[in-house]
């Protein structure tokens, strides 16, 4: 009676096992691919290239805004 007990536990350890083995190794394997994916990923920089042009407008947007605030505190109306 108790070999058969422990047959059953020991079975059902080694299928937690091997549920646990193929879960870490889909995990890493989505691992994988979101860094492959990151990699491949291309930001436009900020130094040189298309990316540059766009941070000037912005730069500029936003020495406008503070343009604008500083007029506002010291109650100027645009």
């Amino acid at each position: 009676m108790t070999g058969e007990y422990l047959l059953i536990a020991l079975t059902a350890l080694l299928g937690l096992i091997v549920i646990a083995a193929a879960a870490l190794r889909g995990w890493q394997g989505w691992l994988t691919l979101k860094t492959r994916e990151l990699e491949t990923h291309h930001r436009p920089e900020i130094e040189g290239g298309v990316g540059q042009g766009m941070a000037r407008i912005e730069i500029a947007d936003l020495k406008e805004r503070i343009r604008k605030l500083e007029a506002i505190a010291a109650g100027v109306d645009l």
